[in-house]
């Protein structure tokens, strides 16, 4: 008998647990707080109400900053073309589900207006207007509740 005798151990349910983990965190990942701009003070309003809609739409999130710029993920962005892309975004996930929505036609989206509170009405209303004219017609302007 040659005396010592190693044994290996069996990696494969640690590696499983690990890939199980990394799964796990990445569908609980939240991408939509990371669309939202921190730097901006709200308008605080007393009936100031979450945006819900049930989990039936997508929300597209759009931040305003005081000097009237669109900002999305930290990044200063063209509105036209950037709202351009989106709305051929939401078309064709809406494809994907089986809905044909053809340009010009009501996109399943609710944009969430972001304004700073120190925000221009007509640069807010640029916004609401370049995103109508891509086929966006639900909005919702987020504030801060009192209290």
């Amino acid at each position: 008998m040659s005396g010592s005798s190693e044994g290996e151990a069996d990696l494969t349910p640690m590696l499983d647990m690990v890939f199980q983990l990394i799964t796990f965190f990445m569908l609980v990942l939240n991408f939509k707080a990371a669309a939202l701009d921190m730097t901006l003070k709200l308008p605080v309003v007393g009936s100031a109400m979450p945006v819900d809609t049930g989990g039936q739409e997508e929300l597209l999130i759009l931040n305003l900053s005081p000097t009237g710029d669109l900002t999305v993920y930290g990044e200063k962005v063209n509105l036209e073309g950037y709202i351009a892309v989106e709305a051929e975004v939401s078309r064709m996930a809406a494809k994907s589900k089986g809905l044909d929505i053809k340009s010009g036609d009501e996109l399943p989206t609710t944009i969430v207006i972001r304004a700073d509170e120190t925000s221009r009405f007509k640069d807010l209303y640029r916004v609401i207007e370049t995103c109508q004219k891509k086929g966006y017609r639900k909005f919702a302007l987020k504030a801060k509740a009192k209290g």
